[in-house]
């Protein structure tokens, strides 16, 4: 009994430390951010920053590391999800496993590809490029509160980056961005 407690706590424990970026302080409305919820902005993009997510990391299957995001839309409709990830090889962005990601009812599985290259993207830098992937879409009904979940290896909380193994430095998942179709 006393060791499934123990444990229990030490699971609870390592899923604080290993949270993605959130700190758990209200950082005010910057960036589209409300507290812990992620606003739309005025062209009706949701970007979706692995900084902002709570995530956790699984040392033992890094395939279910997980980041979740909370945010508002006020503009619905269908939007394309696209993953943006910092990379070294712009041809081969090494992910082992699809990525999941789940929104409502619906999910997306896919092995994230360069759709766009771009070469000058200020979010990264040297010898990183920025590659951004389509993933597919999403439909949202009405306004409100929604939860998106991400599982991929890709997902590494700023603590372990300087431990990951090279593999998982090759590739960084860095945000997805849920933009709105045009009619």
């Amino acid at each position: 009994m006393r060791n499934t407690l123990f444990t229990i706590i030490l699971l609870a424990v390592l899923l604080l430390i290993n949270s993605c970026g959130n700190s758990g302080t209200d950082k005010s409305k910057k960036n589209g951010k409300t507290g812990d919820k992620i606003t739309q902005q005025a062209d009706g993009t949701i970007s979706l920053d692995i900084e902002k997510a709570s995530c956790y990391n699984d040392e033992v299957n890094p395939s279910w590391n997980t980041a979740e995001w909370i945010f508002i839309v006020s503009k619905p409709g269908r939007y394309n999800v696209w993953l943006l990830s910092a990379t070294i090889d712009t041809i081969d962005l090494q992910y082992a496993n699809s990525v999941k990601i789940s929104l409502l009812d619906e999910r997306l599985d896919v092995r994230p590809v360069g759709n766009r290259i771009v070469l000058d993207a200020k979010d990264v830098k040297y010898p990183y490029f920025r590659a951004d992937s389509y993933m597919g879409s999403f439909y949202i009904q009405e306004p409100g509160e929604y939860s998106i979940q991400v599982i991929s290896e890709k997902i590494v909380s700023r603590k372990n980056i300087a431990s990951a193994s090279s593999s998982s430095n090759h590739t960084k998942l860095m945000s997805v961005i849920l933009t709105p179709m045009k009619r």
